[in-house]
Formats: C-alpha cells, structure tokens, sequence
C-alpha cells in the first residue's frame, strides 16, 4: 500500500482547517511533520489536492472527491482499531442540531447516549439547517437533526418526528380576541420570523404560498427565545414550532392564533452523509431516537 493512515489524517485535517499549521496542532504533529506527509502522498501518486487561495489551502476538484472516500476510510480504520482493542466504549460523537431540536430536544436524547458508558460524551453543535446540512457534507458533524428539508445526492434524511408550526400573539394583541386569522388578518399583521436557512422559515414560507411577498415582515431574528420576548412586547405576532411555546401557552404570556386556511405541519429528520462509516456511537444515537441505522 503506497499511502498512510496518518498521510489521510494530514490530509483531512488540512481540508478542514485550510491550514497545515492549524492541521498539525489538531493531530499532535509538528507542522513540518504534518506538511511532510502531505506532500510525500502528493509526490507518491504525482497528484495535486489543495490550491492556495491566499493564505488558504483549499481542496481542489479531487481533493473534494478524495476526501469523501478518505472520511469514509479512515472512519471504518479507526472502528476497527477499537475492535482490536476490545473497547466496545460508544465514545464521543459530534451532533448538529437545528435550534428547536436542540434546545428543546437534545437533552434528554444526550442523557441516554451518556448512559451508555463512561466515555460516551456527545459534542453538541446548536445552528440553523442550512449550516448543520453544510457541516454534514463537510464530514464536520458525524450527523445532524433539522427542521426543514434539504436535497443532496451525497445526504440521506430520515424521516425522524412529526411537528407542526403554531403561529402566536401576546393576550394584550388586538388578534387575541380574534383566535382565527383569515389571509386578511395575515396580511394586515407585523411578523416577526426566524432568518432564511432555518427550517422553520423554510416552513412557514411553504405555508403563506400566494401571500408571502405582501406580508409584511418587520424582524427577522435568529433565535427562539428572542422572537417570544419580541412578541410578549406587542412588537407583532410570529409562527414557530408548538414544542418551544408549550410553557408560554400553559403560563398564558403568549396565545395561540389558529391558521386553519394554511397547512403549518413539517417532519423532522436525521441527516447523515452517505459515505460516512456509521460507527457504534453513531448506531446507539440513532437507536436512542428510535430510528433504524442504514446499512
């Protein structure tokens, strides 16, 4: 074999940190080590994988191919070596989650995992779809629970939850007394939403088809807790998922607005790269959460 497990380390640390000196810290290596066996694999196979983009190393065309079947290698090499070592440990796994789900979720899902052994840790990534689907193909997270739907050749999404969106005002809302909102009420109504690239916008735009470009949008923010306080001000009304609006609903600081003209459900999923070796960390989560691991 004319390459090293250790050549692919160097290499994937580089791909992800732009960086042979932010590579090598990663791995323990000195940089010369680390630019070392970078290059010695470069030389071996008379292949180039990386142009420089200012002070950027950035993976070419083939390095980005490379990259997919070396994850996917060296993930299943380092499986194997804990096999040999008889440590059936779950370990540590890296977990991205959309806002709702983790924050309002992952608790009790990360409570199981770490009940499975004392070295069973679980790092947490709370972002937006978008960048917890990006983070995916980047091999940065090990899998990722979201809110909205993302297509890509290289993701599988698994169908996870059932959710449904709830819009909502404050009791002192000229729309509390009214409960149901008409496409008029909507219209005439100030919104204030999650950003573009979370699901639940991705939702709530899918919802409000033919009204979207003449509401009237006056915040857009990118967190939960923040649109709820906005909202209990008066500041307008909002849409978000049933789950983060349970306790304001029971302590009667926000109230519920029904939509029945506008469909509002969505499914979560849980997203994994197809290439990625689906180690026993990654099988004990997806069990915790009731979900079938893909072959």
């Amino acid at each position: 074999m004319r390459y090293t497990l250790r050549q692919l380390e160097v290499f994937l640390a580089t791909a992800h940190f732009q960086n042979v000196t932010k590579a090598a810290e990663s791995l323990s290596l000195s940089q010369s080590a680390a630019s070392g066996a970078l290059k010695d694999l470069e030389r071996q196979f008379d292949v180039q994988l990386f142009d420089r983009v200012g002070k950027r190393l950035q993976a070419n065309e083939f390095g980005k191919r490379l990259r997919v079947k070396a994850e996917a290698l060296l993930s299943q090499a380092q499986a194997l070596e804990s096999e040999l070592a008889r440590n059936q440990n779950i370990g540590t796994i890296k977990v991205g989650a959309t806002l709702t789900i983790g924050n309002y979720l992952c608790v009790d899902l990360i409570n199981h995992y770490i009940e499975g052994g004392s070295d069973a840790k679980v790092n947490l990534e709370v972002a937006n779809t978008e960048t917890i689907f990006n983070e995916i193909l980047n091999f940065d997270i090990d899998l990722g629970l979201i809110e909205g739907e993302y297509h890509h050749p290289d993701i599988e999404a698994i169908p996870w939850q059932d959710d449904q969106l709830q819009c909502f005002c404050s009791p002192q809302h000229p729309l509390a007394k009214l409960g149901t909102l008409n496409d008029t009420a909507l219209l005439d109504a100030n919104w204030i939403l999650r950003e573009h690239g979370s699901g639940t916008r991705q939702t709530f735009d899918r919802a409000m088809h033919g009204l979207l470009p003449e509401l009237n949008i006056t915040l857009e923010l990118q967190h939960t807790e923040a649109i709820k306080r906005a909202v209990e001000k008066g500041l307008g009304i909002s849409c978000l998922s049933e789950i983060t609006l349970e306790d304001a609903f029971s302590r009667g600081s926000l109230v519920p607005l029904k939509v029945p003209s506008r469909d509002l459900s969505r499914k979560l999923y849980c997203v994994i790269h197809k290439q990625k070796y689906l180690g026993a960390g990654i099988r004990h989560w997806m069990t915790i959460c009731g979900l079938t691991p893909p072959r």
